[in-house]
């Protein structure tokens, strides 16, 4: 794969979009069904301020709906009143239990609730990738797949480049190490000066395929780095994701800031302990079984058997796929094993 490539998944309780940018996966949007259109970034609405917090220079506002309440952060000489309405823009996702950040507008066009929704994901992937056709089916099944491995990974290893690039985020803070290899013969300037450019490169896009945002801390190669050389490849590295720079330690040590927008992908798939949750089983199952409808068109119906929590959410999804696809539940099956077959 070269260039740019885009893939839309459109399996029953999940729709998803992959960006593939030079044979790399740089973009996995996940939008479920049981989300609000609400808190789509993008969406526009009219909320209902209902505590102001001067501490925080900010408000609450009450959307209308089930979630919690969205965070309105007030620019200076900006005031509200408990009880105002105000008519808002999403800016970022609910994540972590906290409500969606928004812009304010203005004044209120009419009641609580939504005016306009979010780009849903055929509309951010034409945005990303201007005028390049999605892909669909049996590609697009397995290029989600593929890009849901990369995103919850934490890392990646460039062999031929002799490159090892971990991302991994904590509360406070995303921590990248890139490590290199020198290549005997070479040129070490040069070479940790390349590592140090390709390193951030796909710093940036691995963050980007994560969903994340927040304070980063990259541990460069090599300390005695030139400031200016550094600054120019991380510009270059994380163009057009908003980042703010900060300075670079005499340790070789780089920060940045990047705004939150979407919903980190493992908080999407996962539960609180870190696991695939039910809902994410249940859809992967039926993810699965439309895959091999897709790959047998001549089997009267396959199903698929699974937990019956899972096969509980399941079966209604995988009747969206016509009447081929069936799901039955089996109590000898573990969460997240399933059995597709013949009937």
């Amino acid at each position: 794969m070269s260039g740019i490539e885009v893939f839309l998944d459109d399996t029953p309780g999940e729709v998803r979009g992959v960006v593939v940018r030079n044979g790399r996966y740089e973009r996995l949007i996940l939008q479920r069904e049981d989300e609000s259109p609400m808190h789509r970034p993008g969406a526009r609405g009219v909320g209902r301020v209902t505590r102001v917090e001067p501490a925080l220079r900010a408000a609450f506002v009450d959307l209308g709906g089930a979630g919690p309440a969205g965070f309105l952060p007030l620019g200076k000489g900006q005031t509200v009143r408990v009880g105002e309405g105000v008519e808002i823009e999403v800016t970022a996702a609910p994540r972590e239990a906290k409500g969606p950040t928004l812009r304010r507008l203005g004044a209120p066009s009419g009641s609580v609730g939504l005016i306009t929704p979010g780009p849903d994901v055929v509309a951010q992937l034409q945005a990303l990738a201007p005028g390049v056709e999605p892909v669909r089916g049996i590609e697009a099944i397995r290029a989600s797949r593929e890009a849901e491995e990369a995103a919850l990974a934490s890392g990646e290893v460039f062999t031929d480049r002799g490159l090892d690039v971990a991302v991994q985020r904590t509360r406070a803070l995303i921590a990248v190490d890139i490590d290199h290899a020198p290549a005997a013969g070479r040129d070490a300037r040069k070479g940790r000066a390349e590592a140090n450019r390709y390193g951030l490169e796909q710093t940036a896009r691995m963050i980007r395929l994560k969903g994340w945002g927040g304070l980063v801390v990259v541990d460069l190669v090599g300390t005695a780095l030139d400031p200016a050389e550094v600054g120019a490849m991380a510009k270059a590295a994380f163009d057009g994701d908003g980042a703010t720079f900060g300075p670079m330690s005499r340790f070789g040590v780089l920060q940045l800031a990047l705004p939150w927008r979407a919903r980190p992908v493992e908080e999407v798939l996962n539960d609180a302990s870190g696991r695939p949750s039910l809902l994410s089983r249940a859809i992967a199952v039926v993810r699965a079984l439309r895959h091999d409808l897709l790959c047998d068109t001549g089997t009267p119906r396959l199903v698929a058997r699974c937990a019956p929590d899972e096969a509980a959410l399941a079966a209604p999804l995988a009747a969206r796929l016509g009447p081929r696809a069936i799901v039955q539940a089996d109590p000898a099956l573990a969460p997240g094993r399933f059995v597709i077959s013949e009937d």
